[in-house]
């Protein structure tokens, strides 16, 4: 894998359950994800998606292969490790906002640098506030923000840190269309303004149109690449993904 990659993959295996109830989410899937770059993973239900992500962002334990996030290997990391590797180097965006009922906007966006113990750069705090338009908004509670300016609270959190990779799986699935563009704009400028790297789930043709490349999973591999993808181009992918995949080799034959 080239060193320029923000997130490679190598030969990874996701199995849960033994015997007749074993299920492969992931069937030997290596990739890589470059850095500076807005890349969509997209596929059916079940096609292994999510599960790569959380495979990717340490969250989840792979069966086999090798994951690294730059040069780190998450592969063989304790808890504690896996901890701090995602406090320092990843920031997270889900579909659910997160936020703390309790605390303003402000404070849910400055929470993951408090729990590290570390000070905020102000002039990117105020880029980031001001790139998501917060800036009216920062002593607000969750519950006094519409559901559009919750997830931009989020994303806010999520880049704060300046993370190598933002992970954000269906960020615009609670969000109408209209919030949901503006979630996604914000998410694009800031990988081509400030050369953030995002990995997006979404099942969204949309959606992944903002991104700058779409991989493809079909049955846990992956099956199909996009660049420069449009909405149409995404559809008319998906449409032939509907074809029935071969099966991934059992896992006793890769162990």
């Amino acid at each position: 894998m080239e060193s320029t990659a923000a997130v490679s993959a190598v030969d990874v295996w996701k199995v849960y359950g033994t015997g007749e109830a074993q299920v492969t989410a992931l069937g030997g899937i290596t990739t890589q994800f470059a850095r500076g770059r807005f890349t969509a993973i997209m596929g059916p239900s079940g096609s292994g998606k999510s599960t790569l992500m959380h495979c990717l962002a340490g969250l989840d334990t792979t069966t086999r292969g090798m994951i690294h996030i730059g040069d780190t290997a998450l592969t063989g990391m304790n808890d504690a490790q896996l901890t701090r590797l995602r406090r320092d180097k990843i920031g997270f965006i889900f579909q659910q906002f997160n936020l703390l009922p309790t605390l303003t906007a402000e404070e849910n966006i400055l929470l993951p640098l408090s729990i590290a113990g570390r000070k905020p750069d102000k002039d990117w705090f105020d880029t980031i506030v001001a790139t998501v338009g917060l800036k009216d908004r920062l002593h607000h509670r969750p519950t006094q923000l519409s559901g559009g300016q919750q997830q931009r609270v989020a994303c806010a959190r999520a880049l704060l840190a300046r993370p190598d990779v933002v992970f954000a799986d269906e960020p615009t699935g609670n969000l109408d269309s209209r919030a949901g563009a503006d979630v996604l704009a914000f998410l694009r400028n800031s990988v081509h303004e400030h050369g953030q790297t995002i990995i997006m789930v979404t099942h969204d043709p949309v959606a992944a149109s903002y991104a700058d490349h779409v991989v493809f999973l079909a049955d846990g591999r992956m099956v199909d690449e996009l660049s420069d993808p449009t909405a149409e181009g995404v559809l008319d992918k998906l449409k032939h993904l509907d074809v029935p995949q071969e099966p991934p080799v059992a896992v006793e034959q890769v162990r």
